[in-house]
């Protein structure tokens, strides 16, 4: 889920009520979370997370998940609601993770989530290697952060796990060889791509063989939306 950048000091808090986002499936699906008045805060449509998680669905069960950049916490919260065993919530904004962690604590079950104030880069940093199954990365736009945050999410990830990740239409970025391809669509505004890891020996073969690396290029926006492999 896309964060805002971090305000300056003395911002002002933002409303708690400035908008919402439903959960659309699973144990508390039509639950609604808090989308506060934050500059570049835009979290993923309704349209765009089913569209994720019906590709998810055979994995999810019993995953431990990474929302990278949480926002108002919709991709972390809907794979909980899903069936994941776990997910981190990460976000910078200490308002914003004041508010993940309210709506945890309001949710039956909600303690599955950990909701973690931090920086990406310097969070990732310290994490130990395979602890996770799936990791979604939707950094705030303006900022770029696709690929500085690539090698820690490689780290972290397991070696049979899935990479989540969305862009503007005018990103391009590669990830390692050893991501494939799995699903990808585009709405007006987005492209969104998810990635399996190959096993250790499929990605050497593939190096073997001059694979090229993984990547979502750059491309016009189109009207078209929707999946294909």
């Amino acid at each position: 889920m896309n964060k805002a950048p971090r305000r300056p000091p003395g911002a002002a808090t933002p409303a708690a009520n400035a908008g919402k986002v439903r959960i659309i499936g699973g144990r508390w699906r039509g639950t609604r979370l808090a989308v506060p008045e934050v500059a570049g805060l835009r979290p993923t449509s309704d349209r765009v997370r089913e569209t994720l998680f019906n590709w998810l669905m055979p994995m999810l069960p019993g995953a431990r998940v990474l929302d990278l950049f949480a926002g108002s916490g919709a991709l972390g919260f809907e794979a909980l609601s899903r069936g994941a065993a776990g997910a981190v919530l990460l976000e910078r904004d200490p308002a914003l993770a004041a508010a993940l962690r309210a709506t945890a604590a309001r949710l039956p079950g909600g303690e599955a989530a950990t909701v973690a104030n931090a920086d990406a880069l310097a969070w990732l940093d310290t994490q130990p290697p395979g602890g996770f199954d799936l990791a979604f990365v939707d950094p705030p736009f303006a900022a770029g952060l696709w690929e500085a945050v690539l090698p820690g999410i490689a780290r972290i990830v397991k070696p049979d796990g899935w990479l989540y990740v969305e862009a503007p239409h005018e990103a391009a970025f590669a990830l390692p060889a050893d991501w494939r391809p799995h699903r990808e669509g585009r709405t007006r505004e987005v492209r969104y791509a998810l990635y399996r890891r190959a096993p250790a020996d499929a990605a050497r073969a593939g190096h073997a063989s001059g694979s090229a690396t993984a990547t979502l290029p750059a491309a016009p926006a189109s009207p078209d939306s929707g999946a294909h492999a």
